[in-house]
């Protein structure tokens, strides 16, 4: 293969990090379809210079995102790095429709929710990295209480809210977010950069340390090695975090045809975690920590393969194949005194649990996609096998003795089919796309203390609609309306109560404006109508069906490019959230903020460039009953509208040849904002302080 050749391949699948697996050669022979690859060979004026591609979403850029039939945001690398922000979470605040509630400050556990869907580790969300999913159990434990992703590693986040869930499902309610890797250069390369954070309030340091070199290793292989190194404190006491991300890439060129991709990563993570003050001891101190025996241990191999294969410009396969084996256990302080706040900030530990969590995961899934005429066809299918041990210990403080409490087992095995085909017509400025997605997803519990033994199986047919028009070269207008499936998980059919799988109709209605050459604008109308939503209950401490649910608003955003050195952006969401069934018929959500508004500007002189972000939240509640005063340990209570201010100044340094040298100091938090939200996982009871004022220095050199 020449070089420009691998150099333009290199470029198209790096930029299509949601290519989905294909089905295999042998699958396609049987079906014809290599004849039907040489006769579209044999005859190129029927589609010519056409290249089609397995991913539905295409390359995460902001050009891309311009015609996408749905809500979408691209979020590119260099918003990333000069947001000033704290960690990959706060830098995705300003995403229209996004709520996030930092817990540690470090990013080790986010916690972030969509148009007033539950953001309690992101469970309402598909996480992918490269097209991948991440979550440990994408099916029985679809909340990201393992999160293998760090900030430095990526070159964009793929934000869709809508319009995606036929082709990547399930638990897609709030959409699907891709978090895309470095890709691995045409011409070897190398960058260090380092990042120190000082938290104000208490001198807290933390530090990040990441490495990268990748290239050619030979004509047909390229390789790359990623190490990312944290370490230090959050910005309050209990807060110690290790983290270390070791990630290995390769891509090999069999032939012009014929591509294996796969990627090796080890991730590992060992934290403190503050968690939540009672009122009073927030009022004292909000930096202090009343959860002593509270920290996180973690760890998590994945590897992925994936085998293209592109016969004709017309034709693509692919099939991608993940496996991780993780490990990831809480500790925890508990008073089983027999009041219901086990986790009550206000009382001592008189245990300390621990709950490991075993986790062995393998997925394969294949993806065909064809193009002829005015159709675009995509036929996929995947099988997800997941094994999960899931435990809990407890010791008593006063006597040492130790007991288990806990001895569960989980055997899932999930498939799905999906096909969908995007008709264009009117010279290809309309397209319509229907589509199907079947999931049928077997789980098996045995709890080996009890002896008792159940079954939970979800057997539903999913279908999508999207419309896209291309009404002149400047306005592109969408819809789509698609259903969606969150099955029961193991967390919560396994606590006392009766709990339904969830399901879900999204639409939106929405356009995009090119005003001018330098001002885009757009404009989302959204609702989610949900069944069998479920929240946990934080003083009875289990999960409830809150029944039917009601989601829908307006998502504004516009970005102007003012001149070569200043550019603007400003964003506004409106949430109007509704429990419609129920004892709290008629009530809010929880964390559903009525209004959020964002805006930015960006100033670039030279080799200068500075950045300012600005976020206002509105006041929400914390709970179903929609309670406004406070409760004295804090489980419920409105919580408080906020302002988040940002702002960063950077330097390029060129050293001669390809050499840079990039300085940046920010401020986080500028205006020193006091606020919380309530709180969540092993620590429910109570306020959980958000990140004070802190100062960000970095440096990153490119060689």
């Amino acid at each position: 293969m020449s070089i420009s050749m691998r150099q333009g391949m290199s470029k198209k699948l790096s930029r299509h990090p949601l290519s989905i697996a294909l089905f295999p050669a042998s699958l396609l022979a049987i079906a014809g379809v290599p004849a039907f690859a040489q006769e579209m060979n044999d005859a190129p004026d029927l589609l010519p210079g056409l290249q089609v591609t397995a991913d539905w979403l295409g390359p995460p850029t902001e050009e891309s995102e311009k015609t996408y039939t749905g809500a979408r945001t691209v979020v590119e690398e260099e918003d990333l790095q000069n947001r000033g922000a704290l960690n990959l979470e706060d830098a995705l605040r300003a995403v229209p429709g996004l709520q996030v509630l930092d817990e540690t400050g470090t990013g080790v556990l986010p916690n972030i929710g969509v148009r007033g869907l539950n953001p309690l580790r992101s469970e309402r969300l598909q996480m992918l990295v490269d097209g991948y999913p991440i979550a440990i159990g994408p099916y029985s434990n679809v909340g990201v209480s393992l999160f293998p992703v760090t900030l430095p590693s990526l070159e964009a986040v793929d934000m869709v809210r809508g319009g995606a869930a036929v082709h990547y499902g399930p638990n897609n309610v709030g959409g699907v977010v891709n978090f895309v890797t470095k890709p691995i250069p045409s011409e070897t390369s190398q960058t260090l950069r380092e990042r120190v954070t000082v938290a104000e309030d208490t001198g807290n340091v933390f530090t990040d340390t990441y490495y990268r070199v990748g290239g050619q290793a030979t004509d047909k292989l390229d390789l790359q090695f990623q190490a990312n190194v944290q370490r230090g404190d959050g910005f309050r006491e209990n807060s110690d975090t290790e983290v270390d991300n070791l990630v290995l890439d390769a891509r090999y060129y069999l032939n012009d045809q014929h591509e294996l991709a796969s990627q090796l990563q080890y991730y590992r993570v060992d934290a403190e975690l503050p968690g939540s003050l009672t009122p009073e001891a927030y009022k004292q101190d909000r930096t202090q920590s009343q959860r002593n025996h509270d920290k996180y241990e973690a760890d998590m191999t994945r590897a992925t393969v994936t085998w293209t294969y592109t016969p004709a410009s017309n034709v693509e396969f692919q099939w991608r194949n993940f496996v991780h084996d993780a490990d990831r256990t809480f500790f925890f302080g508990q008073n089983l005194s027999g009041n219901g706040h086990w986790a009550d900030p206000g009382l001592d530990s008189t245990h300390v649990a621990d709950s490991p969590r075993l986790f062995t995961v393998y997925g394969t899934e294949p993806r065909l996609a064809i193009s002829h005429g005015r159709h675009d066809i995509t036929l996929g299918a995947r099988f997800v096998s997941e094994d999960v041990e899931f435990d809990v210990n407890r010791v008593e403080l006063a006597t040492g003795d130790d007991s288990v409490a806990r001895d569960w087992h989980l055997d899932t095995q999930a498939i799905a089919f999906y096909a969908s085909d995007t008709i264009s017509f009117l010279d290809d400025r309309l397209t319509v796309t229907p589509g199907l997605r079947y999931e049928d997803v077997n789980m098996d519990f045995r709890d080996s203390l009890s002896g008792v033994a159940e079954e939970n199986n979800a057997d539903e047919l999913l279908p999508g609609l999207t419309v896209g028009y291309q009404a002149s070269d400047d306005l592109f207008v969408f819809a789509n309306g698609q259903r969606s499936l969150v099955p029961v998980q193991i967390a919560q059919a396994t606590r006392e109560g009766d709990v339904a799988n969830e399901t879900a109709w999204n639409y939106e209605l929405g356009a995009r404006l090119q005003a001018t050459p330098a001002l885009l604008s757009s404009a989302t109308l959204f609702r989610i109508d949900y069944e069998d939503q479920i929240q946990f209950n934080q003083t009875a401490s289990r999960f409830e069906n809150l029944g039917k649910t009601r989601h829908q608003g307006i998502e504004l955003s516009n970005r102007w490019d003012v001149n070569s050195q200043w550019e603007l952006g400003l964003g506004y969401t409106y949430l109007d959230t509704e429990q419609l069934t129920g004892d709290n018929e008629g009530n809010e959500l929880p964390n559903a903020p009525t209004h959020k508004v964002s805006a930015d500007a960006v100033y670039r002189y030279q080799a200068w460039d500075a950045n300012l972000n600005w976020v206002y939240v509105s006041s929400s509640y914390s709970d179903a009953e929609n309670t406004e005063e406070e409760t004295d340990n804090g489980s419920a209570g409105e919580l408080p509208d906020y302002h988040l201010l940002n702002a960063r100044i950077g330097r390029d340094i060129a050293f001669g040849g390809d050499r840079v040298l990039n300085l940046g100091l920010a401020v986080n938090n500028l205006l020193d904002e006091d606020y919380y939200f309530r709180g969540v996982d092993v620590s429910p009871v109570g306020r959980v302080p958000q990140p004070g004022r802190s100062y960000i220095l970095e440096a990153q050199l490119d060689f």
